[in-house]
């Protein structure tokens, strides 16, 4: 019933595991949490007090920019669904069909990064509460709350608690899952489509309701994975469910148009080494080695290239790693680029697409590390860290820094852990008497030679700077097979005068001792000693 793109295979076959994190929550993160909380016996205790609740201006696509009130009412697992119960009240005045243009309702398993959408239709329509024009749209009233139940695939019962994204008021954190032996009974008398005009609310203190339509054979829900990307002047590390791919830039491993390794190269590919043998499962000892070139030449010379380049570094691998290995080797020569070429910034494009890449499946009882062994040449990249789930808050912290771009503030606030990730909340504020969109997406918006996939949405530029070790943490997406993915980030739509907006951005994490980074926000500029909390 689920669709089950090979990933979500993957999934089913490792659930329980710190996939994205690569690692148990270790005594290091213990240690941390003792020095923190004083209390290093495992994570804080899951408290169940829903409804859990935020509120805010959310962005609708009529402009009618309106304050929200958004319930989680309950989010129960049966044997065969995560059903989750929701309220939505909007105080003030509210009129006409409007969309809520918020990302697609998301619940998040924070620590082995596993993602689940909700159950639709052939159509998209969604299952549970139903809409009585059949149409995906319900009736609001001013000030009457409207009670909705929706349907998620099942969570593994490991997971205890998780983050719900899609409410258009930023991520929910620590919502504890509930097991039930069977699912609430849907309204025994639904009253939805009897008020479905703005003339006709229901009686003072009447909630609204609708049938319920559970999912049937048709049923289809996404499930997929965080994909992280973390970058340094050497190497980068991707990170997408069990895979991980190590890509060493080749403008530091070979001289132009050459397939021999440079001296400094030679000691890069040893210190890989090192980082491949913490981090391969050693029940798939597999490494694939694969040469990139960028787009300059032609097409048969550069697979000749990249696969000469890819074999003198496995031949290097091969005496370090010995025989516990297998090495693959593959060249792709410049048909897969991860920066657009051919634009202002075709120089740092072609950088970032000629590389040397390490593809395999990582050890998911790795252990994390504080030690910053590898941050000097660039390796740090491949480091995993993980803590406990956020416990949930409504309050995002105070202001620690704040910018302006034509009349439009932007404020931020303090970073919070959640698991393998790191949560960034800033606000945005209309200052001008007229709508407007800050200048923050678009292709405009990739920085120079960055991974295009990572640079793409209002907030995908956005990035965190480890001063210390230069490691650069990208704007987090979810993938869920076959070419589908989206932005871990909220998109920023019209800014109505004098509303103000809060926008989240989900980072992989930092090592568990880092407590402050620089914020890179785009044409906003950068903000230094952003705090990290818990």
């Amino acid at each position: 019933m689920a669709r089950k793109t090979p990933l979500t295979v993957v999934a089913l076959m490792v659930s329980g595991s710190l996939l994205l994190s690569g690692c148990t929550v270790t005594a290091d993160v213990s240690d941390w949490w003792s020095e923190t909380f004083g209390d290093a016996s495992g994570p804080p205790e899951v408290k169940e007090e829903f409804p859990y609740v935020r509120e805010g201006r959310i962005f609708q696509d009529t402009g009618q920019d309106t304050e929200m009130r958004f319930a989680v009412t309950g989010l129960e697992r049966t044997d065969e669904y995560t059903v989750m119960y929701y309220e939505i009240t909007y105080p003030g005045e509210f009129s006409g069909p409007n969309r809520n243009l918020s990302m697609a309702h998301t619940l998040v398993d924070p620590l082995t990064g596993r993602v689940y959408r909700q159950f639709l239709d052939e159509e998209g329509l969604k299952y549970g509460s139903e809409s009585p024009n059949q149409d995906g749209l319900y009736p609001v009233h001013d000030g009457v709350t409207n009670e909705y139940v929706r349907y998620f695939p099942r969570l593994p019962d490991e997971v205890a608690q998780v983050t719900f994204v899609g409410s258009g008021l930023g991520a929910m954190t620590g919502i504890p899952v509930q097991d039930v032996e069977e699912e609430r009974p849907a309204p025994d008398d639904p009253n939805g489509a009897d008020h479905l005009t703005p003339d006709d609310p229901p009686p003072s203190g009447e909630n609204l309701t609708f049938a319920n339509r559970r999912p049937d054979e048709e049923a289809v829900a996404d499930e997929g994975w965080v994909q992280s990307f973390v970058d340094s002047e050497i190497a980068s590390t991707t990170r997408d469910g069990d895979r991980e791919i190590i890509s060493l830039h080749s403008d530091v491993m070979f001289e132009f148009d050459r397939s021999d390794l440079t001296a400094e190269a030679e000691d890069v590919v040893r210190r890989a080494a090192t980082t491949l043998a913490d981090n391969v499962d050693p029940d798939e000892p597999v490494i694939t080695v694969i040469g990139h070139t960028d787009g300059v030449g032609e097409e048969a010379y550069n697979d000749n290239l990249s696969v000469k380049r890819a074999e003198t570094v496995r031949d290097l691998l091969a005496e370090e790693l010995g025989t516990d290995y297998t090495l693959e080797v593959e060249g792709r020569g410049e048909d897969e680029p991860i920066a657009r070429e051919g634009g202002p910034d075709d120089d740092a494009a072609r950088a970032r697409n000629r590389r040397v890449e390490f593809s395999y499946v990582f050890d998911t009882t790795t252990e994390a590390t504080e030690e910053e062994e590898y941050d000097d040449d660039g390796l740090g990249a491949a480091q995993r860290s993980a803590t406990w789930p956020a416990p949930y808050s409504d309050d995002p912290g105070s202001v620690v820094a704040e910018g302006e771009l034509e009349g439009v503030r932007l404020e931020v606030y303090p970073l919070r852990r959640d698991g393998a990730y790191v949560i960034g909340t800033v606000s945005l504020t209309n200052t001008t008497d007229e709508p407007t969109i800050p200048g923050l997406g678009g292709q405009e918006a990739v920085q120079a030679g960055a991974p295009e996939q990572f640079s793409k949405g209002t907030l995908g530029g956005f990035q965190l700077l480890e001063p210390e070790s230069g490691l650069v943490r990208y704007v987090a997406r979810m993938d869920f097979g076959e070419g589908r993915q989206s932005s871990f980030a909220d998109e920023v739509h019209m800014l109505q005068p004098g509303n103000t907006y809060n926008l989240v951005a989900v980072f992989p994490a930092p090592p568990v001792d880092v407590e402050a980074l620089t914020l890179r926000a785009g044409p906003f500029g950068e903000f230094e000693e952003i705090p990290v909390e818990y």
